[in-house]
């Protein structure tokens, strides 16, 4: 018997500097039986430092060739395909071709798959953005992830001042816990990858 996903609800109040961007967000997230939380969370980051007109989240395991995120103007046609996690270089050169641009947030050690990147072939990989999240944030926030979930995020020059607070399952619905402290950390952009001189 199949699993079911897991639906969680978000509301981050989003206040980007770097892209000028300052949103109220209220979305769900569904995260697959075989997915970390620690997955879940970076495709919701990655969500809310992309956040602009016309982003989606894809169908996820149900749909395997479409990117984790994608942002799409008003005709439909793909701008941005966004993936998560260390994704194959047979895939990123397809989506390399099928958009005219392509990101990566990932919540694992990223070094491999830039070498892999300019050591394949990979189509367009110096334009292809890899960006690796602080593993330790994303470790304090799984901790603290309920299906209900509210935080502030505050982006200025790819540093993210994140205060959390959790609101209760149902059971405890009439009580919502204290924020956290803010804490700042960084997310580490990761060099783009260059191929090497045959």
């Amino acid at each position: 018997m199949a699993l079911n996903a897991t639906v969680y609800s978000f509301e981050i109040t989003l206040n980007d500097a770097d892209r000028g961007v300052y949103q109220a967000l209220a979305f769900r997230a569904a995260r697959h039986p075989s997915e970390t939380a620690e997955f879940l969370l970076t495709r919701v980051l990655a969500y809310c430092l992309e956040f602009c007109e016309g982003i989606t989240f894809s169908k996820g395991l149900s749909d395997p060739d479409a990117p984790a995120l994608a942002i799409r103007d008003l005709t439909g046609a793909l701008k941005s395909w966004i993936d998560i996690g260390t994704p194959d270089t047979a895939r990123l050169h397809r989506a390399a071709k099928a958009a005219p641009r392509v990101a990566v947030y990932s919540h694992k050690d990223v070094g491999a798959l830039v070498v892999a990147l300019a050591a394949d072939g990979v189509h367009r990989a110096q334009e292809i953005e890899i960006y690796a999240l602080d593993r330790e944030l994303l470790a304090g926030l799984a901790q603290r992830l309920v299906k209900r979930m509210s935080f502030d995020l505050a982006v200025d020059e790819l540093k993210a001042a994140l205060a959390t607070c959790r609101k209760q399952d149902k059971k405890h619905k009439s009580k919502r816990e204290r924020c956290e402290k803010a804490a700042r950390k960084k997310f580490g952009p990761v060099k783009k990858a260059k191929k090497g001189k045959k």
